[in-house]
């Protein structure tokens, strides 16, 4: 006679930040998503390349009163403790010591192999958390992913979706929403551009063509506020589901 199937269990945070402090996951780079734990698949060398360009042009840009914080837990709800590529957050490091950040203003995901993952589960877990800006730099399309307007949507994994999606191209520039504006005389300006595919100046290749990349990826790096990261050959991030436990 068949019995009744396991149930998985469902971890709180709280639970999952426990087992954390006691080290039970040094082996296994894991996030809390919506009651499940969630394997990291390793980075490639480009993936992880882009992750650094995106993180440094966002450094470029921002005030002083904020931080981006790279690959580091995010306390997001009851269930959930992601770890998003990067986050901008308010205030200073310090300000992180005793608790992680639970309400960034800015989430990003650098999706290769993760794309599909990154789009509905992830963008419904920060939708449902009130994350007004999510952006996904898409490393297949060389494309950037800005959502934004999160609403209920009872279809979505987590009920919530973003009611908006704009795609943006390599000569496209964003400006993130929790960003106070700059009076158009300074030189500086929150806009991060989306150069996901042109060469620096002076590598011989004209400003629009994507099929030419430098050997070095350091060379798609910002020049003045933009960040260069494309042309970044598919690696492996997020998929696997850690077992629950009984």
């Amino acid at each position: 006679m068949t019995g009744p199937l396991p149930t998985p269990k469902h971890w709180k945070r709280l639970e999952y930040e426990r087992l954390v402090d006691l080290g039970l996951f040094r082996a296994d780079p894991v996030e809390l998503i919506g009651g499940q734990l969630v394997v990291a698949e390793p980075q490639g060398s480009y993936h992880a390349t882009a992750v650094g360009a995106a993180d440094d042009a966002l450094r470029a840009v921002l005030p002083a009163s904020w931080i981006v914080r790279a690959q580091m837990p995010v306390a997001l709800d009851e269930e959930s403790a992601p770890e998003p590529d990067l986050v901008v957050v308010a205030g200073s490091r310090a300000a992180y010591r005793e608790a992680h950040p639970a309400h960034p203003a800015l989430a990003i995901e650098v999706a290769d192999a993760s794309l599909d993952f990154d789009r509905q589960h992830k963008g419904s877990l920060y939708a449902r958390a009130g994350i007004r800006d999510y952006w996904i730099v898409n490393l297949t399309d060389r494309v950037l992913e800005v959502y934004r307007d999160p609403a209920p949507d009872p279809s979505a994994p987590y009920g919530w979706r973003y009611g908006s999606m704009q795609t943006l191209t390599p000569s496209a520039a964003v400006v993130p929403l929790a960003l106070p504006s700059v009076p158009a005389r300074r030189r500086r300006s929150p806009a991060v551009a989306c150069s996901l595919g042109r060469p620096l100046a002076g590598e011989h290749a004209r400003r629009d063509d994507h099929s030419q990349a430098p050997s070095d990826p350091s060379a798609w790096l910002a020049r003045g506020r933009a960040a260069r990261c494309s042309c970044l050959r598919p690696g492996h991030r997020r998929g696997r589901t850690f077992p629950s436990g009984p």
